[in-house]
């Protein structure tokens, strides 16, 4: 007897200012959104957004899922060639003038705060000016804050691509030496993000909730050595 194939269900955790960010996602990068990283990206953005305290996760194979199930929805765009304007304007400026709220320039970068040397994922690019050194800087406020914590941060050494958490059987992947973002709650139980070293693996065997090795990792930023797992590293 052939086994009838269950139907999919689908996810229905989504506020609704999550969902008009993820359609805006879906027009502007179609397949591209389908890719494992892009999905990891959307959900650590919308997991640290404060619309979603105190709601379920929202995982990355649901919202690939989501992207999936709606593809065919989005209808056909003509692509247009973007030409820079000046040597200055690199990637992040067209992003930075570009945006629009919800769109992917919210999931995309990180920027290091000069409070605390801590990475924090940036909302939203603010505006741009070139110092007199002739490098670029912009000013972002971050996920969760509010005009307070704008700040201005430069764009060679202070903003990055957004990292990305390692899966549960990446470990092979982590090795001595390698430069890592690493998960660190501070004093006020706030969760940051700081730039570390791996000094260290100890190799042991996984069981059912994935990776159980350890990796003792060196933070850049106050030279201190701790064991972590997996779950909280970033690459």
């Amino acid at each position: 007897m052939d086994l009838r194939q269950r139907d999919k269900l689908n996810f229905v955790g989504f506020t609704q200012v999550e969902v008009r960010k993820m359609e805006r996602l879906l027009t502007k990068y179609k397949d591209e959104s389908l890719k494992d990283d892009f999905c990891k990206n959307v959900a650590r953005a919308l997991n640290r957004s404060t619309g979603r305290a105190g709601k379920p996760v929202a995982k990355w194979p649901e919202i690939q899922n989501w992207f999936s199930d709606n593809l065919e929805k989005v209808p056909n765009e003509i692509s247009l060639q973007i030409k820079k304007k000046s040597p200055h304007r690199d990637r992040i400026v067209f992003v930075a003038e570009q945006q629009r709220d919800g769109e992917l320039s919210v999931l995309e970068f990180e920027a290091r705060s000069s409070k605390d040397g801590a990475w924090y994922d940036v909302d939203t690019f603010l505006s741009h000016r070139l110092v007199d050194s002739g490098q670029s800087e912009f000013l972002v406020r971050y996920v969760g804050f509010g005009a307070e914590g704008d700040e201005w941060v430069n764009s060679r050494n202070s903003l990055r691509k957004r990292s990305v958490a390692l899966g549960l059987s990446d470990c092979h992947k982590v090795k001595i030496g390698d430069g890592v973002v690493c998960f660190r709650e501070s004093d006020d139980h706030q969760a940051k993000y700081y730039d570390a070293r791996v000094v260290g693996i100890e190799t042991r065997w996984h069981d059912m909730r994935g990776c159980r090795c350890l990796f003792l990792i060196r933070y850049d930023h106050d030279g201190v050595e701790e064991k972590v797992r997996l779950r909280r590293l970033c690459v």
